[in-house]
């Protein structure tokens, strides 16, 4: 065998072209996919920043079958409204996915009658139906219906808020967000509003949304009359995410620019996220979960230093 190896020929040098090759191929080969709604260009980026909270809550969740799951949260604090809340979530057997099945339909009521509901429907394969509502001091404060309709390629979407037919007013909001490639996806959004509080009667704001994605990081952004929102993502490693955030409203002549991070340790069973923003607010969030015992510690911590606040906050998630 020896023999064999010394008298054969010697492999050509590689010089790069084959893999170059092969990666072109790859990225041709990659499909076009559904964007997701406009809506949720942002949502990468916002889901690792903290939501920090301040005082004692205490959340206790029983599931009392394979669809239905209820809720008690209790509040203790100075800034929030305190006080006892009772929720309840059910989901349907309409199953699409392995993790995603209809209809949904959750909320929330304390015991003076204010109520948070949301219904979520998949209507058919590419038409999906959510509403919400909110009644507040026995008034119902808020009606929202959006539609989404998913295409191979794209998603549309038709939102209308508070329509009331007597008094003329009411919101309509349109969003179109088109893959453009398997990275790149292009859309606007139309707002228009009409009502007694508006200047003029009515109003109608057009702005343009872009968004670039990859597996590691992805970068998305809307442009409007009002100003502009920027946010970048990024996975730095299998324990730690990164997040950037820029809010400027030139209209109010304010701007906000805000850094995230979360860590994971799933072998620790702790959540750890952190914020810090241009206003030199710091704020963090950390969730332990206490195993054996079926509870979840939570500690929160917001800190400005140009108002010279502090705000502590510790909660119990049993269940």
């Amino acid at each position: 065998m020896g023999n064999i190896h010394a008298f054969s020929a010697p492999p050509p040098p590689s010089s790069g072209i084959p893999f170059q090759k092969d990666v072109e191929e790859k990225n041709d080969t990659e499909k076009i996919e559904n964007p997701g709604p406009l809506d949720e260009i942002h949502t990468k980026c916002k889901n690792i920043f903290p939501t920090c909270f301040e005082g004692a809550r205490v959340m206790l969740t029983r599931g009392l079958s394979n669809h239905f799951q209820i809720s008690h949260t209790i509040n203790m604090s100075s800034v929030t409204p305190s006080g006892y809340r009772f929720g309840a979530t059910y989901v349907g057997t309409k199953q699409l996915s392995p993790s995603e099945a209809y209809p949904i339909l959750l909320g929330d009521i304390d015991p003076v009658g204010n109520l948070n509901a949301t219904i979520i429907h998949q209507l058919c394969p590419n038409l999906q139906a959510k509403f919400g509502a909110q009644v507040q001091n026995s008034k119902f404060t808020v009606g929202q219906l959006t539609m989404n309709y998913k295409g191979l390629d794209y998603t549309a979407s038709l939102t209308v808020a508070n329509p009331d037919i007597i008094s003329n007013s009411g919101v309509v909001v349109l969003h179109y967000l088109q893959a453009v490639t398997p990275r790149l996806a292009l859309g606007s959004e139309l707002a228009y509003q009409k009502g007694a509080a508006v200047p003029g009667g009515q109003i109608a704001l057009l702005s343009a949304a872009a968004k670039y994605s990859t597996d590691l990081y992805q970068v998305s952004g809307t442009l409007g009359v009002s100003g502009i929102h920027l946010c970048y993502y990024q996975k730095a490693s299998k324990q730690l995410q990164i997040g950037v955030e820029l809010e400027a409203n030139h209209r109010m002549q304010e701007a906000v620019a805000s850094i995230g991070y979360q860590v994971d340790l799933p072998k620790s069973e702790l959540v750890f996220k952190g914020h810090l923003d241009s206003n030199w607010s710091v704020g963090a969030v950390l969730e332990k979960k206490l195993l054996p015992l079926p509870f979840t510690l939570a500690l929160s911590g917001l800190l400005n230093h140009q108002k010279n606040q502090f705000r502590l906050g510790i909660g119990i998630l049993i269940g």
